[in-house]
């Protein structure tokens, strides 16, 4: 694929540039999408993966300016995301009967998250799955709680948030205090002699009703695969899975090798071996779904 002719944002100074720039490339309609895609995916047809990639830089910079308060840079969001989405267009299957855009923003939103975590070193740190969610889910739920004033979180509040998400009052405090200082950057200017700053050129990444419902159904789908793949485990591979895996407190091998009479390693060998079992029958589960719903969808008759 021909990155070098992809749009690229070098600096902060040049977002806005940027993004007048990324709004000229058309948006493609389904029938077009698919013949390029199929051109691509037949015949690896450069001009039309350009095209693909670039009808759908709008879509990323939107996905981007959604991680804009975690103090990285805007560009480096939106390059990391570019990169998703060039992995999505080569991967991207076009007589599954689903448009690119769906399947895009599934590899945008990975390579994006993957950028974020490598990073902030608090999360580098803390490998648990809890800093993690503390991490991504704070300042929502400092919403929640009409929590909106600068400074530091109130000692009873933080124990409040720290009680949802598994972590201890400290670990709350300390990261509303990373989080807050870079939102300082947002009134940064984005240019030494104008007026205009950062924040004044970021887009509304408010979810509409559309996109709340379908984050609910993944969730729902996902629930249900993941029950139905729990129930091929053993007794034991599921309550390994789910101490190690689902709980918000995951209890460590020695303890769950001291549950069971055997040794840690024992336990990791189990623990990986259940986790590759429902990790193959998620996977048969989704694309079986996908076959059913490519079927159910007519697919557009083409000249």
């Amino acid at each position: 694929m021909a990155s070098s002719r992809i749009p690229v944002l070098a600096s902060e100074s040049g977002l806005s540039a940027y993004m007048a720039q990324i709004k000229k490339f058309p948006v493609l309609d389904p029938g077009e999408e698919y013949m390029l895609a199929k051109a691509f995916a037949e015949h690896e047809d450069s001009t039309a993966a350009h095209k693909l990639v670039t009808s759908h830089l709008r879509l990323v910079a939107k996905i981007a300016m959604g991680y804009r308060f975690y103090g990285l840079p805007v560009s480096d969001l939106i390059s990391e995301g570019n990169v998703g989405l060039m992995r999505a267009v080569k991967k991207f299957e076009p007589d599954r009967g689903f448009r690119l855009a769906t399947y895009a923003m599934w590899w945008i939103k990975a390579s994006i998250n993957e950028y974020v975590l490598n990073s902030w070193s608090l999360v580098k740190v803390g490998t648990v799955a809890a800093q993690k969610k503390l991490f991504f889910n704070l300042r929502k739920i400092k919403a929640k709680l009409g929590l909106y004033e600068e400074g530091d979180i109130p000692y009873e509040a933080a124990v409040t948030i720290a009680e949802r998400l598994s972590v201890t009052p400290a670990e709350v405090i300390d990261m509303n205090r990373r989080l807050s200082r870079s939102d300082a950057s947002l009134n940064a200017m984005v240019a030494e002699d104008g007026d205009t700053e950062r924040q004044d050129l970021l887009v509304d990444d408010k979810p509409s009703p559309e996109a709340t419902l379908s984050a609910k159904q993944d969730r729902n789908l996902g629930s249900t695969l993941l029950s139905a793949a729990l129930k091929g485990l053993t007794a034991r591979e599921r309550h390994i899975i789910e101490e190690r895996r689902l709980a918000e407190n995951p209890r460590t091998l020695e303890e769950i090798g001291a549950e069971y009479g055997i040794s840690r390693e024992r336990v990791r060998q189990i623990e990986n071996r259940a986790f590759s079992k429902l990790q193959k029958a998620i996977l048969s589960a989704t694309k079986s779904l996908e076959v059913a719903a490519a079927k159910a969808l007519p697919m557009p008759a083409y000249a």
